[in-house]
C-alpha cells in the first residue's frame, strides 16, 4: 500500500492509514525506536489479531491482556494496566499499541495518556464500529458510575493504522453493530454514502475499504472544525442521547445489546424527533426507519421504565443545564445541532420505536 491520498488521511497532529497494517507498524516503531513496545489486546483480539501481526513479523517486546467487553472499560481496569505497565518497567520512551475495538482504543489512550503524565500510542482498531467511529478524533475514556465515557480527554495517538482484514475475525453482529456509525455519518452530513450503501441488496456486501475511507471522511472534516467538541462536532452524537441510554439501562438490567444496535434505536427514535420538532420530512422519517429497521430489527425497549432512560439521558456529557440536547436530522444528509424537547415528546419517540 502506498501513502496516497486514496489511503491516507491527514490530522494537523497524526495520520490515519488505510490498507496492511504491518509494514506501517514497524516503520512507526523504527522512527520512534521507543525503549520498549507494549501491546494492549483483549482475550478476543489476542487470539485473532495479534497472532496474525505476529505471525508477520511484528516486533515488540510484552503484551497486556485484559477482560473483553464494554463492562469491564473501568478505572478498575485501567489500574491493572498502569500496574502492569509499571511492572514491565515501561518509561516516558514506551510505546503502547492498542489492538482491539472501541473498548481497547478508548481506555488504552487513556491509560497511556495518563501514565507518568503521557507515553505515545498507536491505535489499531480491529471492528468496523472502531474503525470508522474510535479511530478518529483523539476522545479517550472509561465508563464510570455507570455512564458511558463519563471520565476520559482529547490526546491524539502517534498514528491510527485501519486494516480491513482485521474485519473478517469478527462475528456478523459485531460487523453489523459497526456499520450503524458509517449509515450515522451518511445521515449528518453526506447524502451520497447514504445512497452508496442503501443501494447494496445486502448490507453486509458493501465494499468495506472504500465505505471506511468515505466514512472517515465525513468525520475528519467535522472533527477538523471542532476538534473539541464545542460546536460542530456534536452532529457526531446523531442517535446517541437515546442509544447511549437505551445500551446503559440494557447493561443495567443484565440484558446488554451492542453499541451499534442501541444507537440505530436511537437513531430512529431521534430521527422520529427531527420530524415531530424539527424539518425531516415524513416521507424520509419513514425510509430512514424503514432501512434501520430491515437491517437491525428491534431491542425490546418497551421492558424498559421510561424513567430510567430518563435519568441516563440526563447525565449525557452534551447537555447544557438540567436540558436533554439532541442532533436533529433536517434531510438526509444535512444536521444541526442543540435541540432541545420535553420529556413527553421523548417518550413519544420511545413509543414510535416500539409501535414499529
Amino acid at each position: 500500500m502506498t501513502k496516497d491520498s486514496k489511503t491516507t488521511l491527514h490530522l494537523p497532529n497524526y495520520q490515519i492509514f488505510i490498507g496492511e497494517t504491518l509494514n506501517f507498524i514497524n516503520t512507526l516503531i523504527s522512527e520512534k525506536d521507543p525503549s520498549k513496545v507494549i501491546v494492549l489486546a483483549d482475550h478476543h483480539t489476542e487470539e485473532s489479531c495479534l497472532a496474525l501481526l505476529k505471525d508477520g513479523g511484528l516486533k515488540y517486546d510484552s503484551s497486556i491482556i485484559i477482560a473483553a467487553g464494554e463492562k469491564h472499560k473501568s478505572l478498575g481496569t485501567c489500574e491493572k494496566i498502569w500496574q502492569r505497565l509499571f511492572d514491565l518497567k515501561a518509561d516516558r520512551h514506551s510505546l503502547l499499541i492498542n489492538l482491539g475495538g472501541g473498548v481497547i482504543g478508548d481506555m488504552g489512550g487513556f491509560c497511556a495518556s495518563t501514565f507518568m503524565r503521557g507515553i505515545p500510542f498507536i491505535q489499531v482498531p480491529t471492528t468496523l464500529l472502531s474503525q470508522v467511529d474510535a479511530s478518529i478524533g483523539g476522545k479517550l475514556g472509561i465508563d464510570f458510575y455507570g455512564l458511558k465515557n463519563a471520565i476520559g480527554l482529547f490526546h491524539d495517538p502517534l498514528a491510527v493504522l485501519i486494516d480491513p482484514e482485521f474485519l473478517k475475525t469478527l462475528p456478523n453482529k459485531e460487523l453489523r453493530s459497526g456499520f450503524a456509525e458509517v449509515i450515522k455519518h451518511g445521515l449528518i452530513r453526506d447524502r451520497s454514502i447514504w445512497d452508496k450503501i442503501t443501494a447494496v441488496d445486502e448490507w453486509s456486501d458493501q465494499p468495506w475499504q472504500e465505505v471506511i475511507y468515505e466514512s472517515l471522511k465525513v468525520k475528519q472534516k467535522v472533527v477538523l472544525e471542532d476538534p473539541f467538541e464545542e460546536g460542530t462536532r456534536k452532529i457526531l452524537n446523531f442517535g446517541h442521547t437515546i442509544g447511549h441510554a437505551i445500551e446503559s439501562v440494557m447493561i443495567d438490567i443484565d440484558r446488554p445489546v451492542l453499541h451499534g444496535e442501541a444507537v440505530a434505536a436511537g437513531m430512529i427514535a431521534e430521527a422520529y424527533l427531527s420530524n415531530r420538532c424539527g424539518q425531516l420530512s415524513t416521507e424520509e422519517l419513514a425510509t430512514i426507519t424503514e432501512y434501520l429497521k430491515s437491517v437491525y430489527g428491534q431491542i425490546p425497549v418497551n421492558e424498559i421504565e421510561f424513567d430510567r432512560l430518563l435519568r441516563k439521558m440526563t447525565h449525557d456529557k452534551k447537555n447544557v443545564g438540567s436540558s436533554i440536547n439532541f442532533t436533529f436530522l433536517e434531510k438526509i444528509g444535512a444536521s444541526s445541532i442543540n435541540h432541545t424537547v420535553s420529556p413527553e415528546e421523548i417518550k413519544e419517540s420511545i413509543d414510535y420505536y416500539i409501535d414499529l
